[in-house]
């Protein structure tokens, strides 16, 4: 095995080892595991699935649905409210009935004007 390595080695290692621009990088540039972790950094920050462009836009989106949320239980307690009302006044849901679902009576007629 190793006798198969070592012209690899020779023929594509050991030119890149001696360029002179290899030899003027700092060390920290050097080190296998810096570079391992800016290339993990780079990808996760960048390239995965979870990375910060797509993070801002859930965190934008979170915000915004949390907004409708809010309002949506407001409009419930409205509208629980005037349930109530109606179900303990009959003139108002008279009222209610006839303005909201057109009823009437049998011995009446309806009619309805839009303005324009």
């Amino acid at each position: 095995m190793i006798c198969y390595i070592r012209p690899f080695i020779s023929i594509f290692v050991q030119p890149f080892f001696k360029l002179s621009m290899f030899k003027k990088l700092p060390p920290i540039l050097k080190n296998f595991y810096f570079v391992a972790g800016i290339c993990f950094f780079i990808w996760m920050m960048f390239l995965d699935s979870n990375d910060l462009i797509s993070r801002f836009k859930m965190t934008t989106k979170l915000g915004s649905l949390e907004n409708e949320k809010e309002f949506y239980k407001e409009k419930i307690i409205e509208v629980e409210k005037d349930r109530a009302e109606l179900m303990t006044n009959k003139e108002l849901l008279e009222k209610f009935a006839r303005e909201k679902y057109l009823m009437k009576k049998e011995t009446e007629d309806i009619f309805v004007i839009e303005e324009e």
